[in-house]
């Protein structure tokens, strides 16, 4: 078996390389490395690792943004096995798919290695995105937006504390966002929700640096969950996200989950959007967006 690492250098502002450097040191058996150069980097390198013939375990050395591509690209091929070193801000994609600590615990794989068929949400049709973890619009993307924009997550990050930004935008997006209308086909019904904060759509538990938005949620079960949080005062909105990190806001009358593996989404006007807390531009007023679980699997590491 090969083995591939894929580091994002800016990953965590810059710890990701300082982490390879370390681990790279411990690492007793024969690697490949690639140093991705910008976004979109990663998919092209595992694109191009599918087209080998031998089987190959691809780590990868980031965030949640560089997994998402690996997994991504890796949807569909045979060959590859997917693990992670975590060495971003938020790393959600650690919480629920496969990680390595140390060199010893990848040699123990590669003694015995074993994947998991994994599920990948898919957003679009053409041109479609896959997410790992969760693809939202409303006021959890226009957070993301603003926390992937702005130097206060890179002066956080220098202190080890990026998982605090994500917090930080939720107060300070809290009074500019506007919330909106929203109409949701699933399994042949329709359902429609007024004053509307966000719709996250998510295909494991977590969202914003260890926040428990979807706790039922399962990579295995061929099914994706949609969250709709709607007509809650601004300040007690506060009050929900503060219970999402144990997971008990579904408790909430104003938070409303579904499961399923299809959901076509309508907003009343544009709002932002995201893929797995990547800017995807604007949700289009009457124009849906359709969200469902990828034909095409991805495999983990199994550890």
């Amino acid at each position: 078996m090969e083995i591939v690492f894929i580091i994002n250098p800016t990953a965590g502002n810059g710890a990701a390389i300082r982490k390879w450097r370390k681990f790279s040191e411990t690492i007793d058996f024969p690697f490949e490395q690639f140093i991705t150069r910008s976004p979109g980097h990663a998919f092209q390198i595992v694109e191009q690792l599918k087209a080998r013939t031998r089987k190959i375990l691809v780590i990868g050395f980031g965030g949640d943004g560089t997994m998402r591509e690996i997994a991504a690209a890796a949807a569909g091929a045979e060959l590859l096995f997917i693990a992670s070193v975590p060495a971003g801000s938020g790393n959600d994609f650690a919480r629920s798919f496969s990680c390595f600590s140390s060199t010893q615990e990848i040699s123990r794989f590669l003694a015995n290695p074993k994947g998991l068929l994994t599920d990948i949400g898919q957003v679009g049709v053409q041109p479609e995105q896959l997410f790992a973890s969760s693809s939202g619009i409303g006021f959890d993307a226009a957070v993301a937006h603003a926390v992937n924009r702005s130097r206060t997550k890179l002066w956080l990050n220098k202190f080890g504390l990026g998982k605090l930004a994500y917090l930080v935008f939720v107060v300070m997006t809290l009074f500019a966002f506007k919330k909106f209308g929203l109409t949701i086909e699933s399994s042949g019904t329709v359902y429609h929700y007024e004053d509307v904060w966000l719709a996250t759509v998510s295909n494991q538990p977590y969202f914003g640096g260890g926040m428990k938005i979807s706790p039922h949620s399962s990579v295995y079960d061929g099914q994706l969950e949609l969250t709709v949080v709607h007509r809650l005062p601004r300040l007690k909105l506060l009050a929900v996200f503060g219970t999402v990190f144990s997971g008990s806001h579904t408790k909430f009358p104003e938070v409303v989950q579904f499961s399923g593996k299809h959901f076509l989404i309508t907003v009343d006007r544009p709002v932002p959007h995201h893929v797995d807390g990547d800017d995807a531009g604007m949700a289009d007023a009457q124009e849906p967006l359709e969200f469902y679980v990828s034909a095409t699997q991805w495999q983990q590491a199994k550890l």
